[in-house]
């Protein structure tokens, strides 16, 4: 147990978002953020919390290699300081360029003084920087966090791994993640009835509604507690197709709506039920898998529905067939005017958030993956069969998976879809999106393990 509050320190090359990082975790913007590499010259200390957890977090200059008696190595000595009186070490590449050679110079420098550390592949929203975080195993520091320090993603594995990585009890306090309000953005098309289904959930003419379109202009937050669970509800302007937002104003509400959908958890995206999945309404839904948000269907107007059971039934199917890269995505009928549905839709909304932040342990995994290829094995592929050796959950929120394989550039694509279809039905894991990142080796962790025994 450590008598005093732990010391965490942010290192890493320049412009990789240390200074970000740095900002979110004390609350304000306390570092200077630039896309000019070099902004943060000094040493820099905040009082952090991060769901719960209390701690002193250090921004450090970028590292880089020079003179001891230029700038560039002053600041590089300030940032060897701070690392020495730290207790543990967040090691931070940027997952958009992958580990270049000065990442892989600064890690056998932190591997030398034996300090622990936590290896962070920032900018890892998107598909952008998937490959480059999974690069960073390499670094020899074990399990990349992805993470998004802009976006805030990626904060609750951080906690997690900064518990795990300091002494037992250290920084922690009473404050639990099951406390937190689950943000919730209720997304699609003008007057699909957004704002009139959201004032209906929380009781109150909270948000301004009519027949025109358009009227919501801006993201706007709600807390409300449905059956003891917190949530925070954004409500966001019609996203229109693009061709139509042509008013400077509708394109910045636009704009907002997008940025509901990257600092959501779940997202609703709302249809009107008499003219459903139109062009705009599967765009949508395509923008929220490729954010890897949590996604629900609310078919609202469900009311003005004749042979409703008949309608859902097709619509189930209709949804199937034009979001095969979310099956099994719930889709619940709701009424904004009457309050029909809304308990229900609520209930798919803490599942779909759940299967969301689900964990599937590595064992349990490579138990399946033996059984899935031994059944289907991966195709030969100019006559050579491709082996595939281990399987992992890279990260949460989206379930993300890392398969290790002989010939991970040959695997084809339809076999991938087939892996991931398996996991989503085997390990009950509807609606949410999936990734999958292919890596060329043997299981990364025999070597660790020969290490601990």
């Amino acid at each position: 147990m450590l008598d005093h509050a732990p010391r965490v320190v942010i290192i890493g090359r320049p412009n990789v978002g240390k200074s970000t990082l740095f900002n979110r975790l004390v609350g304000r913007k306390l570092a200077l953020v630039d896309d000019q590499p070099g902004v943060t010259r000094d040493r820099r200390e905040g009082e952090a919390s991060l769901h719960g957890l209390e701690f002193t977090i250090i921004d450090t200059a970028g590292l880089e290699e020079a003179d001891p008696n230029s700038l560039a190595g002053r600041m590089r000595a300030q940032t060897e300081a701070a690392v020495a009186t730290a207790d543990l070490t967040l090691f931070m590449i940027d997952a958009r360029a992958g580990v270049t050679p000065l990442d892989a110079h600064f890690a056998t420098l932190l591997h030398g003084l034996g300090q622990p550390v936590v290896l962070i592949a920032n900018k890892a929203e998107g598909k952008a920087g998937a490959a480059g975080a999974l690069e960073a195993y390499e670094l020899g520091f074990g399990e990349p966090l992805a993470v998004s320090a802009e976006h805030g993603e990626g904060m609750a594995d951080l906690h997690e791994a900064i518990i795990a990585a300091l002494p037992e009890g250290a920084g922690e306090h009473a404050e639990d993640d099951a406390d937190k309000p689950i943000r919730l953005a209720v997304i699609g098309r003008p007057n699909a009835g957004k704002s009139t289904l959201i004032n209906r959930m929380i009781g109150q003419e909270r948000l301004l509604t009519g027949p025109e379109a358009g009227i919501t202009r801006d993201s706007i937050a709600v807390d409300w507690t449905w059956r003891d669970h917190d949530f925070r509800i954004y409500d966001t302007a019609g996203m229109r197709r693009r061709a139509k937002v042509v008013e400077k104003l509708e394109k910045m509400a636009v704009g907002d709506g997008l940025r509901a959908i990257r600092f959501a958890e779940v997202v609703i995206l709302v249809l009107d039920a008499t003219m459903p999945f139109d062009k705009q309404d599967l765009h949508i839904a395509s923008l929220v898998e490729s954010e890897g948000r949590a996604l629900i269907i609310a078919l609202n107007k469900w009311d003005l529905i004749e042979e409703p059971q008949a309608v859902l039934k097709e619509l189930r199917i209709e949804v199937e067939r034009l979001l095969p890269q979310i099956r099994g995505v719930a889709l619940v009928p709701v009424s904004g005017l009457g309050g029909k549905g809304i308990d229900k839709m609520m209930v798919k909304a803490i599942e779909t958030y759940e299967v969301w932040n689900r964990r599937i342990s590595t064992a349990k995994l490579n138990r399946w993956l033996s059984g899935v290829v031994e059944h289907h094995p991966p195709p030969a592929v100019s006559g050579r069969r491709i082996k595939l050796r281990y399987l992992t959950q890279a990260k949460a929120r989206p379930p993300s998976f890392v398969a290790f394989c002989s010939r991970p550039e040959a695997l084809p694509t339809a076999w991938q879809r087939y892996l991931l279809n398996a996991l989503r039905d085997d390990f009950k894991l509807p609606g949410v999106p999936l990734r999958l990142m292919l890596r060329k080796g043997e299981n990364p962790f025999e070597g660790r393990k020969r290490k601990r025994q």
